[in-house]
């Protein structure tokens, strides 16, 4: 990852099971693409699959905030971003970007994740390891501008 710029996923191609009936990504694998881009930058912070078998914790998500700001199609690619907006020994907040590989948003997502003990489960401290690597991420991302669409709330606008 380079510093001052977002973590960006390989292309993830839209899959026909995916498809609407309106033709278009069905809201749900918006949900699917987003963690799946999160499943690599997970493997570099040291979250993926052995995590949770050999020290017994992971993550859960506790909150997520979709925009779905332009319609994609079966076949197309794209790649998720990932931007570390703030972190504590237990949570850690972020944003991310479906980018069509034409370079356009297509969804924005903002979301807060748990480090969980699975012993309880319960929300516990990152061991200090893992919490270097979470700290070593932010140091790279602190200067990067704050995304417009974050904790923007969701309402009918009324004149």
């Amino acid at each position: 990852m380079t510093k001052n710029t977002p973590f960006i996923s390989t292309p993830m191609r839209v899959e026909p099971d995916w498809i609407d009936y309106n033709g278009h990504l069905n809201l749900a694998f918006y949900h699917v693409l987003f963690d799946r881009g999160v499943d690599q930058i997970w493997e570099e912070l040291g979250f993926g699959p052995e995590y949770r078998e050999q020290r017994g914790f992971t993550t859960y998500a506790a909150e997520s905030h979709v925009r779905y700001l332009r319609e994609i199609h079966e076949g197309d690619m794209v790649r998720a971003s990932f931007q570390l907006l703030d972190h504590d020994e237990k949570r850690f907040h972020f944003y991310q970007e479906l980018i069509h590989s034409d370079g356009w948003v297509s969804a924005s997502a903002e979301g807060l994740t748990l480090h969980i003990d699975m012993s309880g489960p319960r929300v516990a401290p990152m061991p200090p390891d893992i919490l270097a690597n979470i700290e070593a991420l932010m140091t790279r991302h602190r200067d990067l501008p704050r995304p417009a669409l974050i904790g923007r709330p969701i309402g009918i606008r009324r004149k």
